[in-house]
């Protein structure tokens, strides 16, 4: 069974998204500025890591808003075909989009439907901070992976705001740094 990795990109100040994020800019204010390092011009660096990161990928859990919020071309999901489950309590296919997508109730039935198509691939958790603080309270997430952009966004959506009181250790596995971002890796001890 694959393990599960959270991943995402966080300015220094801990937001995944400027203000007034939503449908017409799902990274709100200045926060598209949080993936320029998968720009056409990336580093190499950040090149194996996309490129290393996909290949790994045998299926993808989002929270609701980020599918609400998110424009991928029609048939395809943010892992071209690779299967998507939608964690989300409307789940009768409401606004169901064309392509890999799968609505889930609850977070445990979206982890055991994510592991069983991935096989040995990872479960890649994508944006949302609620999803994330959800499946780390429930120890569901093996690591932590956290593109580290230098930037001060100084207001939006902050990653982990909403973690609960109980602690959660994580130990680093690996930095690689670069002239865009630092990507950092953590194994999430249990």
């Amino acid at each position: 069974m694959g393990k599960v990795v959270f991943d995402i990109s966080m300015s220094l100040d801990g937001f995944i998204a400027g203000p007034n994020d939503g449908l017409d800019e799902p990274l709100g204010e200045g926060g598209e500025r949080l993936h320029s390092w998968l720009a056409a011009d990336q580093t190499d660096v950040e090149a194996e890591l996309f490129e290393s990161s996909q290949r790994a990928i045998g299926a993808v859990i989002c929270g609701r808003r980020t599918y609400d919020n998110s424009e991928w071309i029609p048939g395809y999901g943010p892992a071209g075909k690779t299967p998507v489950f939608v964690v989300t309590h409307r789940t009768g296919g409401d606004g169901l989009r064309e392509g890999p997508f799968t609505l889930v109730d609850g977070i445990q039935s979206a982890v055991k439907q994510a592991q069983t198509v991935a096989g040995d691939k990872e479960v890649s958790v994508m944006g949302g901070a609620d999803i994330a603080a959800q499946l780390l309270r429930a120890g569901l997430v093996d690591e932590v992976v956290i593109h580290l952009v230098p930037v001060l966004l100084s207001g939006g959506r902050r990653l982990f705001a909403n973690l609960g009181p109980d602690r959660i250790e994580l130990r680093p596995i690996e930095v690689i740094g670069s002239p865009r971002t630092s990507h950092l890796r953590f194994h999430v001890v249990r």
